[in-house]
């Protein structure tokens, strides 16, 4: 099972096509680079930030990116060790559970309370964003349909309407976020989840609050088991490699 990410820059366009250009800071653009270098893999769970390197990298001087780093050590996505320098925070199946229980509830809510409100406009947003998440799907195109999967999510929270379960999802979400890739690059159950989306939208297009919730907290149940049982896979790889290696130490 190959869920290593496609490390080519996956730039975000409108649904025109074309490419949208934000004028962001410096220190900004260092932390939206880094995250989503966390959360597509490039930069695995665990591993050593080699701040020099990847300053070269990103061709910024030091100073931005340590600002970067301590941003995404309060997300949690980066631990900062005293005279150690940094990593990325572990992705533990346990810590993985336990955060979905909680997205799950949080987007199911999201969910019902957008069911019950959206207007016109807002359900057309959505009609065509999932269209061509079905269209990447169709095509095999995991990165662009991640992206528009994700899109989907954010869109459902922001039209409930209730800007406190936004900011507690938005808290949550960039944590989220590392695990959800993990679940989509996977593949395993990219079809049942697709037609999770397909019940969604017709929940939404009803108006039909409570199947609204249902659906969406099955599915992200569901995109949890999955995350977990790929993180336990790679727990157990992990493990079989330490051995093998402390076992040549000792015969070396």
């Amino acid at each position: 099972m190959d869920t290593r990410p496609n490390k080519r820059s996956r730039r975000k366009y409108d649904s025109r096509g074309k490419l949208i250009i934000t004028r962001l800071s410096l220190h900004e653009q260092v932390v939206n680079q880094l995250r989503e270098m966390i959360v597509t893999g490039e930069l695995a769970a665990g591993e050593k930030i080699r701040v020099g390197e990847l300053a070269e990298q990103l061709d910024v001087s030091l100073t931005p990116l340590r600002e970067a780093l301590k941003v995404l050590a309060g997300e949690q996505l980066v631990e900062l060790m005293p005279n150690r320098g940094a990593r990325v925070a572990p992705l533990t199946v346990e810590d993985t559970r336990q955060l979905f229980e909680v997205i799950a509830g949080i987007e199911a809510i999201a969910a019902e309370r957008t069911a019950a409100r959206i207007d016109d406009e807002e359900l057309a947003e959505l009609e065509e964003t999932h269209a061509r998440m079905r269209k990447h799907h169709e095509n095999g195109e995991k990165d662009e349909y991640f992206e528009l999967n994700r899109r989907i999510h954010d869109l459902v929270v922001d039209y409930s309407g209730n800007p406190i379960l936004a900011q507690v999802r938005s808290q949550l979400a960039r944590r989220a976020e590392r695990a959800r890739f993990i679940s989509v690059r996977s593949g395993s159950r990219r079809d049942e989840a697709m037609q999770d989306h397909e019940d969604l939208m017709e929940a939404l297009r009803a108006h039909d609050a409570k199947a609204a919730h249902d659906i969406w907290r099955r599915h992200l149940s569901r995109s949890g088991e999955e995350t977990c049982r790929v993180l336990k896979i790679w727990e157990q790889e992990a493990a079989k490699e330490s051995e093998g290696v402390s076992r040549e130490a000792a015969h070396g």
